[in-house]
């Protein structure tokens, strides 16, 4: 379970096309990240889909500290 998710704004327009987890790796796919994410292993955060496509984002707690890109 991650406390924290940072987003590498790695994609297109700074979108974030991987992430990172402090204790894991610096590079996990989206794709990977938001699967793990539906099966419930971080509860603190939630998937949005955008275009079509679905990213990993925190659960709203109004902390800015614990943003994806903050």
């Amino acid at each position: 379970m991650a406390e924290k998710i940072k987003g590498n704004e790695d994609g297109e327009g700074g979108r974030n096309e991987s992430y990172r987890i402090p204790g894991r790796s610096s590079n996990i796919p989206r794709k990977q990240l938001v699967r793990e994410v539906k099966e419930g292993k971080h509860p603190n955060f939630s998937v949005y889909t955008r275009e079509g496509e679905d990213y990993v984002r925190a659960n709203p707690n109004h902390m800015r500290k614990d943003n994806v890109d903050d």
